[in-house]
């Protein structure tokens, strides 16, 4: 009889066990939302989309006509531009690898750093950023546009009033277009609502090691980057590298480059990062914010030696990949936008 009780104390135990690990996947791990949040002052609609669709490829909108958004977040592949850190006017490079585009409205703060509280923050700062677009100022950004009669058309029929085409209303319609380019439906997306077939048996593994180990302490979240729920401008970050004693660190110049403290200057801050997306990253390679790990395994590695102090295995290294190639979601075919022409006049010129 004691050997049947105790049977039953075993079970029970183990029961109670399985339903608290599955409990902490489930708080650590949501399926994506169809539709991403919008901001009160700035409401999406068709007119604004196709209008922001046309400037993020607008090349224009860079000093000498080379660079659009769409140069360094492509969004015909994979919401980046596959380098290591992205080229600007006169092929200057930035500092940074090119973070994908898809998802970003899921996120709480823009840019590696965070500087930027929303995407419509963030679309104001690549164009006047003098590495990337070049222009001078906002004002330069409005005369230019200013001399193209179909965007002064379109700003009024999307924004009329007065100051239609402004630097804002430049930002709301970018920002507008990039809340469209999310991918949901991910074969993990699919699973979390219901189909427990659709992952492989190692993808699932993959699934409980990220948690086991520690990596969803971060990678939390439906975007996997941190609570989708807090307010804008509230980013999630961890300190990158956490651990220092190991090769990656010099082999990949980890240290060189202090994160958030470049933005702040505070002492705190010193390489902090806003937590990255996992969504569709078996696409998005070179890794890290400095582009140096070419392969999504090797970032697997690093990311357990920098972060947990942790030498996994290369069956366990699999099984994460696995899971992570499952988080590749369905992106929405993108069309080329016909964009305003000029008359008769050349708006870049010799720059």
């Amino acid at each position: 009889m004691k050997k049947y009780y105790r049977n039953i104390l075993q079970r029970c135990t183990f029961c109670a066990f399985l339903l608290i690990f599955s409990l902490s996947i489930a708080a650590a791990m949501e399926a994506l939302p169809d539709s991403p949040p919008v901001p009160d002052d700035n409401p999406m609609s068709a007119a604004k989309i196709e209008l922001g669709k046309m400037l993020y490829f607008e090349p224009r909108l860079s000093i000498d006509g080379t660079v659009s958004c769409n140069t360094c977040h492509n969004v015909m592949t994979n919401g980046t531009d596959s380098r290591p850190v992205s080229v600007g006017v006169a092929g200057q490079k930035g500092g940074r690898s090119a973070p994908t585009v898809f998802n970003a409205a899921f996120l709480t703060a823009q840019f590696w750093d965070g500087r930027a509280a929303t995407l419509e923050d963030q679309a104001k700062g690549p164009i006047l950023n003098p590495i990337e677009m070049g222009m001078p100022n906002e004002k330069a950004v409005i005369d230019r546009l200013n001399k193209i009669p179909g965007y002064q058309q379109k700003f009024q029929e999307v924004f009329g009033g007065d100051n239609a085409l402004s630097y804002d209303n430049i930002a709301k319609a970018i920002a507008s277009y990039e809340r469209t380019l999310i991918t949901p439906n991910s074969p993990f997306d699919q699973y979390m609502r219901g189909d427990k077939t659709v992952l492989s048996k190692n993808a699932k593994r993959g699934m409980e090691l990220v948690d086991s180990v520690g990596c969803t302490a971060c990678h939390t979240g439906a975007n996997f980057a941190g609570p989708i729920s807090l307010p804008m401008g509230e980013g999630f970050y961890q300190k990158f590298p956490a651990f220092v004693d190991n090769d990656y660190i010099k082999q990949h110049k980890f240290m060189d480059d202090l994160g958030r403290y470049e933005a702040t200057k505070k002492n705190a801050d010193k390489n902090m990062w806003r937590v990255p997306t996992w969504r569709n990253v078996a696409m998005t390679a070179p890794y890290f914010h400095n582009g140096t790990v070419q392969t999504l395994d090797e970032a697997v590695r690093v990311m357990a030696e920098t972060q947990l102090n942790a030498e996994l295995k290369d069956n366990d290294v699999n099984a994460i990949v696995a899971f992570l190639e499952s988080l590749t979601g369905s992106i929405q075919p993108q069309t080329m936008p016909r964009l305003p022409d000029t008359a008769k006049m050349s708006l870049v010129g010799d720059q």
